[in-house]
């Protein structure tokens, strides 16, 4: 009989994870079962309301309030996608925006306000463009992968059946962020020269918007202490073989690299209604 923990997990198709999938990185310790999901959203919502995965990629809004509401989930620092928060806010080439401030008294569309893309948006409009995100209407597609969460009273939900484009082209909704995949055919970026202007945020700031991270069951974890250091250890081997390959690399792993960033995003979710105070990202990560 093994002595191997199975592990049942879910991941993307990402270049830096592909040895975990593949089998090219392998541990004495633990195996990784994987479970796929289509789209990877769903295995979020599987994660957090009890389902049958031991681990997943998690968006980091969804683990933040995955531990507000006492989920038994802890995250291990290991970005594992992120995105250009300034070029995924658009609208129509022939709309009357002028930029940032000109959303304010309107309304605009988001997939699910705790969506951590849109979360990692409205902070830079109210940092970066000095937005007032009170003043901006939000129309949401979907509810919160925790079903305990419910939208701020600026939100209203879409009843229709047009998607968030369609809408956004029928002159409904000022601006549209949230699509999982952007074409850019079309439209035109809210932000102007939005990705030099990302770069230039990057820069200046020192790390950028990490979108999505590994949660393990919190029991788990303790019951076998060795566990977040194994998977570690395995994430990075897989990375450095994609890297080696000619992959690009992601975000830099571990806590002391990624505390910046995750926490700036856990601040701009208290800035936005999202969780009623400030988490502090030592409290619900382990030390890797």
């Amino acid at each position: 009989m093994s002595s191997q923990l199975v592990l049942k997990i879910a991941l993307g198709n990402h270049a830096h994870a592909a040895a975990l999938k593949d089998g090219r990185v392998q541990s004495d310790r633990v195996q990784l079962e994987f479970h796929e999901f289509e789209p990877l959203p769903e295995a979020f919502r599987t994660l957090v309301r009890g389902g049958s995965l031991d681990a997943s990629e998690l968006a980091t809004t969804t683990f933040l309030l995955a531990r507000h509401f006492g989920k038994p989930l802890t995250g291990i620092a290991i970005p594992l996608w992120s995105r250009l928060p300034h070029i995924n806010l658009v609208c129509t080439p022939q709309s009357d925006l002028t930029g940032p401030k000109s959303l304010e008294g309107r309304l605009s569309g988001v997939r699910a306000y705790a969506q951590t893309s849109g979360v990692w948006v409205r902070g830079i409009l109210q940092h970066e463009y000095g937005v007032d995100l009170d003043r901006i209407r939000w129309l949401t597609m979907e509810d919160a992968h925790l079903t305990e969460f419910e939208d701020p009273p600026l939100c209203a939900r879409n009843t229709g059946g047009r998607g968030l484009r369609q809408l956004m082209l029928d002159g409904e909704l000022a601006a549209i962020m949230g699509e999982r995949i952007v074409d850019p055919g079309g439209i035109r970026t809210v932000i102007p020269d939005a990705e030099s202007e990302a770069y230039r945020w990057i820069e200046r700031t020192g790390h950028g918007a990490i979108n999505h991270i590994l949660a393990v069951n919190t029991g788990l974890l303790n019951e076998h202490p060795w566990l977040a250091g194994e998977l570690y250890r395995m994430f990075v081997e897989a990375r450095d073989l994609a890297v080696g390959a000619g992959a690009e690399s992601p975000p830099e792993y571990g806590l002391a690299a990624s505390r910046a960033s995750l926490q700036m995003g856990f601040d701009f979710s208290a800035e936005q209604h999202i969780t009623p105070h400030r988490y502090k990202v030592d409290d619900l990560f382990v030390p890797v």
